[in-house]
């Protein structure tokens, strides 16, 4: 498995029981991670972690400087996203290109809802249950010393 899938799976400890912790994997990272499904708010837009996603087209690149900026507990529209990214009319697109996002905590795709104000897709495993179960969670963080 290469690092950005390991890192996609390890986003996840906390809720899936099934992934297992590998420590040796970008551990300030994890700590992160750790520290987020405790209940502790997490700053993941301010990380320093370098993702490939940021690095490809400019509608791809604002898509994620527009979902990075959603705060925990909050949700946008997939059209409401690519209206302030800049391209009003690529909210099918902006739906694809967050369904290819490989680091869900860094850019938060799980607060990009339908327009009809459902939940929608979630690409990582256990899909929509586990995006309303990230929601759901987000509401109760605790802001971080």
């Amino acid at each position: 498995m290469t690092n950005s899938k390991n890192a996609k799976k390890y986003l996840l400890v906390g809720i899936f029981e099934a992934a297992k912790e590998d420590r040796s994997l970008f551990p300030i990272f994890q700590k992160a991670v750790r520290d987020y499904y405790k209940g502790i708010y997490v700053d993941f837009k301010k990380s320093n972690f370098s993702i490939s996603i940021l690095s490809s087209s400019p509608l791809v690149c604002k898509v994620a400087k527009v979902c990075k900026a959603i705060q925990p507990g909050k949700t946008m529209t997939y059209s409401q996203l690519a209206k302030k990214a800049g391209f009003p009319k690529a909210a099918r697109a902006v739906g694809n290109i967050l369904a290819k996002n490989p680091l869900p905590l860094i850019v938060p795709c799980h607060r990009v809802i339908r327009a009809d104000g459902k939940i929608g897709n979630f690409s990582a495993p256990g899909g929509s249950k586990i995006k309303r179960k990230m929601l759901e969670h987000e509401k109760k963080l605790k802001l971080k010393n």
